[in-house]
């Protein structure tokens, strides 16, 4: 890692680019999805305290209604945009290429940007369209050719959506972002992933339920570090090389995920959270296999 404009590491991707290794998600900051002006006022604000404790990176996506906030809460900090990363997603409903083209349009006007520093299909989506992702996929890359997407990317695709898309394309995403944390590994789709020289991004990365953060062996732990029980979960996703990108509207909490940089997981310490991963039972969030959801 080779470090970002702040205290956060940053992580080299597979087309050359740099992204931080921590990153700030909006997912579920606004009371709903709509994209009312109270949603983007509360979602300005909370990313702009985000921004002030140090965050560079910030994950939204097309389906959360937070990008108009976001790019407010980017307009009015200040920051330089060349130390700032942008990420959004492709919803659900704009897969078909004219949609991607149009949407993603929308997405920068709503950030007000002219140029995005990571774009995802939010969701592969077999089931629907015919189960062509792979023309969805070519209408991104169409931005990285363009000047108006610096990386492309995808989430929630598992090894025989990654082997499609890059046996049919020729062209690898620059990071696959889906579910793992302590009790999820997700071992099948991170070696695919890194296999194809694909970085590897946690959504949810403290668990969906929450539940790892009160898990005895993890606050164990992070009794023994004098840390909280959230740090030692992104700490152990920087050690293992995983971007993460954790979300939460208290600016106590914002802080204290920012600070995992001046501690050290053991290699015993790493090995006992690798070992609470409860495999397929462990997953919480919806199978990339069958989801049709927003």
């Amino acid at each position: 890692m080779q470090t970002a404009h702040s205290s956060i590491p940053t992580v080299s991707l597979n087309d050359g680019t740099l992204i931080p290794a921590l990153g700030f998600g909006t997912l579920a900051i606004q009371p709903d999805r709509k994209s009312t002006p109270a949603n983007i006022a509360t979602t300005a604000d909370i990313v702009g305290q985000a921004l002030r404790a140090g965050y560079r990176h910030i994950d939204t996506a097309q389906a959360y209604g937070t990008e108009a906030g976001v790019g407010r809460a980017i307009a009015e900090s200040g920051i330089p945009r060349d130390q700032l990363y942008v990420t959004s997603k492709l919803a659900n409903a704009n897969h078909g290429p004219d949609d991607v083209r149009r949407s993603f349009e929308a997405t920068l006007a709503d950030l007000s940007l002219d140029q995005l520093d990571l774009f995802l299909i939010h969701w592969p989506l077999p089931t629907l369209y015919g189960g062509d992702y792979v023309s969805t996929w070519k209408a991104l890359t169409e931005f990285v050719a363009d000047g108006r997407l610096r990386s492309a990317g995808v989430s929630n695709f598992q090894p025989a959506h990654l082997d499609r898309i890059i046996g049919e394309t020729g062209i690898a995403p620059a990071v696959n972002q889906f579910e793992l944390h302590p009790y999820f590994a997700n071992h099948v789709a991170r070696e695919a992933t890194t296999r194809y020289g694909i970085a590897v991004e946690a959504h949810s990365p403290l668990g969906h339920n929450r539940e790892p953060l009160t898990d005895a062996m993890i606050t164990r732990i992070a009794d023994a570090h004098g840390k909280s029980t959230a740090q030692v979960i992104l700490r152990w996703h920087m050690q293992h090389g995983v971007i993460a990108i954790p979300k939460s509207a208290s600016p106590q909490r914002m802080t204290e995920n920012i600070n995992v940089f001046d501690f050290e997981l053991s290699g015993e310490e790493m090995a006992a959270i690798d070992g609470l991963d409860r495999g397929a039972d462990g997953r919480v969030g919806p199978n990339p296999d069958t989801y049709e959801g927003v």
